[in-house]
């Protein structure tokens, strides 16, 4: 009988953090997706207007953009699993509080500061930097993988909300949000959360170690043409502003969708249950969409996809201001979300090969602060010109109008001559850099 067998190869830890992460996203970022479910209720109960409410979503943008540059540096600095846990803690405490909502000014203080800092130091550009590091060939599927914990959390999380509040109310919903934060996804973070792989003796993706591998012949680290060792260096190179006007163009149209989208169906005459199963259906495509292009990713040309998920997203709004009624909804759900958030892995990916990962929590943060401006103005614009024209007709187009633009931006990034991907081997024995 043979005794030496060769044991099967354990799975790579880093496979059990992308699943942590995973659960974290649909859950925290499933509770803040769904905001756009309160509107009406609390617009009713306090006799607000869209634009005086669209304030409290609008600041929480701006907050939530301001905020995550420092909270990238910060995870940068003190680890993913200490920040992310601890924003997990005060995410879920602040949306319980929300229940306790009485004033306009309570509303922008705990959704707009409070929750808006919570969520950016557990936001996916942070748990992306976390996962930048476990993962190098794969790094493309792995970002689809954490964009989709975002999908499949408002596919859950938004229809929850309005069950909730059409059994009970809009308060215990927001107190049943915040207590899922807190008992699910905080003490996951804690507990499962690594930051990097060499602690444990890993190497990214599992990989042999080189120095055990090869000797003379082990090949020294690569560097990228544009890689940086301080975050301020990024700013200095087109690629960096390309990806970030981009990510303006992805947050104004996203924000003002989620925000406004399942008013929006409620002026057409449907119902908000309905709103809240097209509104999911979207998430669901959006899983499905950006798993499929961070897969896609890491083995075609990121920027080219990119592109391509701008210009989708560009005739989705076609779709939802051209074709008329309930249908016209549904198939925007379609293609929207294909395209929904499918922006972020190429986006990080991209970010990551051409500057490196030992600041891109900090320059994912400083990008991201771009997208969170332009949801920012797309949430007040909308709520604005609603009070204005009685229509979301005019802001949609406004925003919608600026994808093609954004498409461009991408397609026009110089990856073959930036990307580490694409540089050709280090000779062995070559100074590493």
């Amino acid at each position: 009988m043979n005794t030496t067998e060769a044991k099967p190869k354990a799975i790579f830890h880093g496979w059990y953090i992308l699943a942590a992460i995973f659960f974290i996203s649909v859950v925290s970022n499933g509770a803040r997706t769904a905001f756009g479910a309160f509107v009406i209720p609390m617009e009713t109960d306090f006799e607000w207007s869209r634009g005086t409410i669209s304030m409290a979503g609008a600041v929480g943008f701006v907050i939530g953009g301001l905020s995550q540059p420092f909270m990238g540096q910060v995870l940068d600095l003190l680890g993913g699993r200490k920040v992310i846990s601890i924003s997990l803690v005060i995410l879920g405490i602040s949306t319980a509080l929300l229940s306790f909502t009485f004033h306009l000014l309570f509303l922008v203080f705990v959704f707009g500061l409070v929750s808006s800092i919570a969520l950016s130091g557990a936001s996916t550009t942070n748990t992306g930097a976390v996962l930048a590091r476990w993962f190098r060939r794969r790094r493309a599927t792995v970002m689809g993988l954490n964009t989709g914990g975002v999908s499949l959390g408002g596919l859950i999380m938004v229809p929850f909300a309005v069950y909730l509040i059409q059994a009970a109310d809009w308060r215990v919903a927001w107190g049943a949000l915040g207590l899922i934060i807190l008992v699910l996804a905080a003490p996951l973070a804690w507990f499962a959360l690594r930051d990097d792989p060499a602690p444990m003796g890993l190497q990214p993706d599992g990989d042999p170690d080189p120095k055990e591998q090869g000797g003379r012949n082990a090949q020294p680290r690569q560097r990228g043409p544009l890689e940086v060792e301080k975050w301020s260096e990024s700013f200095r190179s087109l690629p960096f502003w390309q990806l970030s006007g981009a990510l303006t163009v992805c947050g104004t149209t996203t924000a003002i969708i989620s925000f406004h989208f399942i008013a929006f169906a409620s002026d057409k005459g449907v119902p908000g249950s309905t709103a809240a199963v097209i509104f999911g259906l979207m998430m669901f495509m959006n899983a499905t969409g950006s798993i499929s292009v961070g897969f896609l990713a890491d083995r075609f040309s990121a920027k080219n996809l990119l592109a391509l998920t701008y210009f989708t997203r560009g005739l989705a709004y076609v779709i939802l201001l051209t074709v008329p009624g309930e249908m016209g909804m549904w198939i925007f759900a379609v293609v929207a979300g294909t395209s929904w958030i499918a922006t972020n892995p190429p986006t990080t990916s991209l970010t990551a090969d051409i500057y490196g990962v030992r600041a891109l929590g900090t320059i994912g943060g400083i990008s991201f602060l771009f997208h969170q401006i332009g949801g920012a103005a797309s949430i007040l614009m909308a709520g604005v010109l609603y009070d204005l024209t009685g229509s979301y007709q005019l802001p949609f187009a406004i925003a919608g109008s600026l994808l093609f633009p954004a498409a461009l931006a991408a397609f026009t990034i110089k990856e073959k001559k930036y990307s580490i991907r694409y540089q050709p081997p280090v000779p062995a024995g070559a100074a590493s850099g």
